[in-house]
C-alpha cells in the first residue's frame, strides 16, 4: 500500500479516517445535498447521486448560501454527516457549518492527489491528509 501525506492548512480540529468521495467541482451544499439522506442531489454536479454520510468529503470549495452552514449542522445532528471535509479552499460557509457540526477540516490540499475510494486520514489540528492507495 502506497502511503501520500499531504500538509495543508487546520481548519476545524478533529481526526476521522474513512473512504474518500472527492469531486473537481464546488459544492452548493443548502440545495446541494439532502439533510435527511446525506445524498447529494446538486443538479449537474459530479457527485450527484453519491452518498455522503461516513465519508471523507473532498471538493473543491463551498458555493451558494450562507444557510449552506446549517446544512451541515443538520446532517451532523442526523448523523448524516461527512466524517471529514477536504478543501481546496475554505470558503466561510463550509468552515462555519464545520465548526458547528464538529466535522474536522483541512484545506490547501490539492485534491488530484486523492482519489474517490482511497482511505483517507485527516488531522484537523496537525492540517493533514493522510492518504493509503492500494498499488
Amino acid at each position: 500500500m502506497k502511503k501520500i501525506i499531504l500538509k495543508g492548512r487546520p481548519i476545524v480540529e478533529g481526526k476521522a479516517r474513512g473512504k474518500a468521495l472527492v469531486s473537481s467541482t464546488p459544492l452548493n451544499l443548502l440545495k446541494g445535498v439532502d439533510v435527511n439522506t446525506g445524498r447529494i442531489i446538486e443538479e449537474g454536479h459530479d457527485l450527484r447521486g453519491t452518498v455522503v454520510t461516513g465519508k471523507i468529503l473532498c471538493f473543491p470549495h463551498g458555493r451558494g448560501s450562507t444557510v449552506g452552514s446549517y446544512t451541515l449542522y443538520t446532517l451532523a445532528k442526523r448523523g448524516r454527516a461527512p466524517k471529514a471535509i477536504v478543501n481546496e479552499l475554505a470558503d466561510p460557509v463550509v468552515v462555519v457549518g464545520a465548526i458547528i457540526g464538529s466535522i474536522p477540516m483541512v484545506d490547501h490540499i490539492d485534491l488530484t492527489k486523492i482519489r474517490s475510494s482511497d482511505i483517507v486520514e485527516v488531522d484537523g489540528e496537525a492540517g493533514t491528509v493522510t492518504v493509503f492507495r492500494r498499488m
